[in-house]
């Protein structure tokens, strides 16, 4: 179960763990199995860890006053999901953080995040290499989202996330692409208005 988590920590970090490293992360990460549509998060909730996804689909989103979803991340193998500002602030989660598919994860308490930056050189790198592409992503995302049309956001999308288009609906896209679901509809056929 940690071995693609481990082999994550090796391809990104481009230090290879030794097995010291490696056992002290089979420690600190816990198996965690949710079903479809369980909450990891609930609004409310603060938030207690991050997980990496093994296998399956998740969402984070928020539901404004009129009963709406807003989808603000997406993920699915290899990714990671958890409520940051909720985490680090001990405050209260504005999102729910849900399975869209059966999920297998591995999760770990925000205290032993640091911990292992602390003792393991290459999850530091790591973390710091996610953190530059997290960050690049979500500028290209707000930009994308303020100043291109529905069908060049949607070839975007697409493009940077292929996998996605099996493994979500298109109500939870168009959610996430800040569009409804008939424009997305409409740019899908190429008859944008």
């Amino acid at each position: 179960m940690h071995d693609s988590l481990i082999s994550y920590i090796n391809r990104y970090s481009g230090v290879p763990l030794d097995a010291q490293e490696e056992d002290l992360i089979r420690r600190m990460f816990f198996f965690k199995r949710l079903k479809k549509r369980q909450y990891f998060l609930q609004q409310g909730e603060v938030c207690g860890h991050f997980c990496f996804i093994v296998s399956g689909a998740m969402r984070q989103y928020s539901i404004d006053e009129k009963g709406a979803e807003h989808v603000i991340q997406l993920g699915i193998e290899n990714w990671w999901m958890g409520d940051r500002e909720s985490i680090v602030t001990l405050t209260p989660s504005k999102y729910n953080i849900d399975a869209w598919e059966n999920c297998q994860l591995l999760t770990i308490s925000h205290a032993d995040t640091i911990s292992l930056l602390d003792q393991i050189p290459s999850v530091r790198k790591m973390l710091q290499i996610m953190e530059e592409k997290n960050s690049i992503a979500n500028q290209k995302r707000l930009n994308s989202t303020i100043s291109l049309a529905a069908d060049s956001r949607y070839a975007e999308f697409v493009k940077e996330y292929p996998n996605f288009m099996q493994r979500f609906p298109q109500h939870i896209i168009a959610s996430y692409l800040g569009i409804t679901k008939e424009t997305l509809s409409r740019v899908r056929r190429g008859t944008v208005l």
